[in-house]
């Protein structure tokens, strides 16, 4: 694994970006949750479990890549 990879991971897992990635996450993810499957939700039919874990994944991933890629751009502004 690179050097780079291994940055990328540790700024990945620390708390700052673990944090702000949930606060994302949930904002993002209950508005899209409820955009895609509001009318399951409002008539009692069934929820798809995996696509509602995936609508908060997403939203999760993104906002860590773009936290740790700033990071790093930070650290390193000429690369």
């Amino acid at each position: 694994m690179s050097e780079s990879t291994k940055s990328f991971f540790r700024h990945a897992r620390s708390p700052a970006v673990v944090r702000m990635a949930i606060r994302v996450s949930l904002v993002v993810g209950t508005a899209l949750t409820l955009i895609n499957q509001g009318d399951f939700l409002f008539s009692q039919g069934s929820v798809n479990l995996a696509k509602a874990l995936l609508t908060y994944m997403v939203p999760y991933l993104v906002s860590t890549h773009g936290a740790v890629t700033a990071r790093m751009h930070l650290q390193n502004p000429g690369s």
